[in-house]
């Protein structure tokens, strides 16, 4: 089975990239040229099952510290046609309940467990009633305030409406609020989200949230039945998060990329970029610079 190797640089790497590219495909013992999906940005390099082995440690070894991702995959099937994508702190670069809890002077009390929630330490869903509780007397408009604060991630655009004209099925996933997602959703042409809903009483957060919690069981879940929906292998499907609640989800998918992850996450992920935004997740597929989107 032929494997292919993928260079992809951050901003910073892109200097570094052309240089790197011989030298990794020397080490590698690869005969064949690189195939530049986009100049100084994206490359991939094709394997053979023995060049295969070990291949992703040690191009990371002789990239060392330039920021360039690194993700090797089979050939075959490479492109997805589901995405399934987490809401906060990958699609958006916030995190939503931080950002409402700056409003009430409790952001680093809620920062902290969002913090050790996304990075496994402690119960995804603990983590969220006690956050939601603390912002409990909130006044509705002020999750306006926080909607008009969103920032959207670089590539996320990109990313999303390129997969689509492709003709691929995308869902948004999130343990975040439909209250924030549904709007970044249209804006960016989501077929579907799935997200949260807080409990309001009296135009104010209650502080509580209704059942069920979308969980990352509920994520993996919500993968795998969209999948058999449009009649896909989970195999054909690429999913992108970057938090503990992301791995049931990323492990399902056929290729799961942790992005910009938690460092328990980025220890446990097969797939991760830590460079590069989201414009990564379509050269990992082999899209060419020229196929993108905007």
């Amino acid at each position: 089975m032929s494997m292919v190797l993928t260079l992809i640089a951050g901003t910073r790497g892109r200097p570094s990239l052309a240089r790197l590219v011989p030298v990794i495909a020397e080490a590698l013992r690869i005969n064949g040229e690189p195939v530049w999906l986009a100049p100084a940005e994206a490359c991939d390099l094709v394997l053979d099952d023995t060049q295969a082995i070990g291949a992703e440690a040690m191009a990371r070894g002789l990239i060392d510290d330039a920021e360039i991702d690194v993700l090797v995959q089979p050939v075959m099937g490479r492109r997805k046609r589901l995405l399934v994508a987490d809401l906060e702190a990958t699609i958006i670069e916030n995190e939503m309940l931080d950002e409402l809890a700056e409003a009430i002077g409790l952001r680093p009390q809620v920062a902290d467990i969002t913090r050790r929630a996304m990075n496994g330490e402690i119960d995804f869903v603990a983590a969220l009633e006690s956050r939601v509780a603390l912002l409990k007397g909130i006044e509705v408009r002020l999750l306006e305030d926080a909607a008009a604060r969103i920032r959207l991630t670089g590539g996320a655009r990109a990313l999303v409406a390129t997969m689509r004209r492709s003709g691929a099925a995308t869902a948004l996933v999130s343990g975040g609020f439909a209250i924030f997602a549904e709007p970044v959703a249209a804006a960016l042409g989501f077929d579907r989200v799935i997200a949260n809903r807080l409990d309001l009483a009296n135009a104010r957060i209650a502080g509580t949230v209704q059942a069920p919690i979308v969980t990352g069981e509920t994520k993996r879940e919500a993968l795998l039945a969209l999948a058999a929906e449009l009649g896909l292998a989970a195999k054909e499907a690429i999913a992108v998060g970057d938090g503990a609640n992301d791995l049931p989800m990323l492990a399902a998918a056929g290729i799961g990329v942790a992005f910009r992850p938690k460092p328990s996450v980025a220890e446990t992920a097969r797939w991760r970029l830590d460079h590069s935004d989201l414009v990564g997740v379509l050269y990992a597929q082999g899209y060419r610079k020229e196929e993108i989107v905007g």
